[in-house]
């Protein structure tokens, strides 16, 4: 597929997306969520990627849905018929089995603030914002928001945010955890890269039934976790990656996993 609302970069075992349209703030019309579905699927058809990162290009993460594709009336079930399509690629994202790390530069509001909750890890610039802007325009938080936000800041928080859709910094957003990491614009895909690598070098089968689980444990007693747990600590004792990480334990040297 050609693209032309994403640029895609593969190096080595990373692979970088940044949503391009610009003139729009990188507002998630149909044809870049058409785009988004298609490089997703082909990352996680493709063995060799083992990080994956999504940045904007020009001074915004992502504005959100696009607006002016809203414009039709809108019938009976419309609305649910679109969610039900963004929430198609969302899942797929959230369901990669190797970490997706979202370089938030600029704004990242309504969807765009939800595209990179849904990633596992968030690196903001320091001139990054977040909103979850909805209900500026009449609508509820939809791309996962109402289920991501509340577990990553806390209900009340989450409450504060989506009912007056304020708009924080990206220190605020550091400060009651919304984000992992703030660091100067010129520092921030050098970050965020330099994450990627060192996961992708690492223990992959690990990071992904880690990933797996923790997602799962969101909705999970504790007796369910630890079954899971066991679970996957079998796979893991039977992987080379554990024998490595084992021999460089007690060889006392860096392991190399392949």
């Amino acid at each position: 597929m050609e693209y032309r609302t994403i640029i895609v970069e593969r190096e080595e075992s990373v692979c970088r997306v940044f949503l391009n349209k610009p003139e729009s703030l990188n507002a998630l019309d149909l044809e870049m969520r058409a785009e988004l579905s298609d490089i997703i699927e082909a990352v996680r058809s493709d063995p060799k990627i083992k990080a994956m990162i999504i940045s904007g290009k020009g001074r915004a993460f992502c504005a959100g849905g696009d607006i002016k594709s809203m414009q039709q009336p809108f019938k009976p079930l419309d609305g649910r018929k679109r969610l039900k399509e963004l929430h198609r690629w969302l899942t797929n994202l959230i369901h990669l089995p190797i970490p997706v790390i979202a370089a938030v530069n600029g704004i990242a509001a309504g969807a765009g603030c939800n595209l990179a909750l849904a990633s596992d890890i968030i690196i903001a610039s320091v001139d990054a914002k977040f909103a979850q802007s909805f209900v500026k325009v009449g609508l509820i938080p939809d791309t996962g928001g109402l289920y991501f936000l509340p577990r990553l800041i806390g209900l009340n928080r989450a409450k504060e945010l989506m009912f007056t859709g304020r708009m924080i910094d990206a220190q605020e957003a550091k400060e009651i955890g919304l984000v992992n990491k703030v660091v100067e614009a010129d520092k921030l895909l050098p970050m965020a890269s330099q994450l990627a690598f060192e996961l992708a070098n690492g223990a992959t089968n690990a990071i992904a039934l880690t990933k797996r689980i923790l997602n799962l444990s969101l909705n999970s007693d504790l007796e369910s976790v630890l079954e899971f747990e066991a679970l996957a600590q079998d796979i893991c004792f039977g992987t080379e990656h554990f024998i490595e990480g084992r021999n460089a334990f007690l060889e006392k040297r860096k392991p190399v996993f392949k």
